[in-house]
């Protein structure tokens, strides 16, 4: 057995699937790696649960009554990027890339190994703790976070403070699709009520800056919101 995790708490993992002899085996796995365990066994379960807290990892059935999980990442990522694990019967291509479009960050299909689940949920755990890199990169594009700089090659791009959040917001997530009001709280520190018109004026303007130099990092997903593209 690997060594259980050792943070200043136990990491919360929140567990959401109807079957309730698979939730048994997965939160006894869980735990013995040293994880807090919170049970739901479908979508509004874990809705409620998720409006009093955000755990540290969800891992999240596919298919449940009431909300799928598919529903619940959507409506999780307008407010919060916890990393998500979708687990589904289904090992369609198709379903595994509209999870990762919705803002999921693994997908497991059923069934599958407790060593490999808990496993992929240390690693999503890992990457939410690790440090801010000093910078951001993107093909030819650097965001130096600290000095608050973009560059393409040696040649600077001047942007706006929104402009440069908002470009940092896809650049730290370079996997994930993020929704509009995501987009807005990560421009908007102050948490001030933005449109969605407002988030795609700023977006607009970056890809004007970028333009002359043959790059726009911002890749529309219909029905979400944004997510980075493929780097030239």
């Amino acid at each position: 057995m690997s060594e259980p995790l050792r943070t200043t708490r136990a990491p919360r993992v929140m567990l959401v699937d109807d079957d309730d002899p698979l939730r048994e085996v997965v939160r006894y796995a869980l735990a013995r790696e040293g994880f807090e365990v919170i049970e739901a066994r479908d979508g509004e379960a874990a809705r409620r649960l998720l409006d009093e807290s955000i755990p540290d990892v969800l891992v999240l059935d596919v298919a449940m009554p009431r909300l799928d999980g598919f529903s619940l990442c959507r409506e999780l990522r307008a407010r919060s990027d916890v990393p998500v694990l979708f687990l589904s019967a289904r090992s369609d291509e198709v379903d595994r890339v509209l999870g990762l479009d919705l803002g999921g960050d693994d997908y497991v299909t059923k069934p599958f190994s407790t060593r490999e689940l808990v496993s992929r949920v240390k690693a999503l755990l890992r990457r939410r703790l690790a440090p801010e890199p000093a910078v951001l990169t993107w093909g030819r594009l650097r965001l130096v976070v600290d000095e608050h700089r973009v560059f393409v090659d040696d040649v600077e791009v001047v942007l706006t403070a929104t402009e440069l959040r908002l470009l940092a917001a896809l650049l730290r997530r370079p996997h994930r699709a993020l929704g509009r009001e995501e987009l807005a709280d990560a421009a908007y520190p102050d948490a001030r009520n933005v449109s969605e018109r407002t988030v795609d004026s700023h977006i607009r303007r970056v890809r004007a800056k970028l333009r002359p130099f043959g790059l726009d990092p911002f890749e529309t997903v219909h029905g979400v919101g944004f997510r980075l593209g493929a780097a030239s």
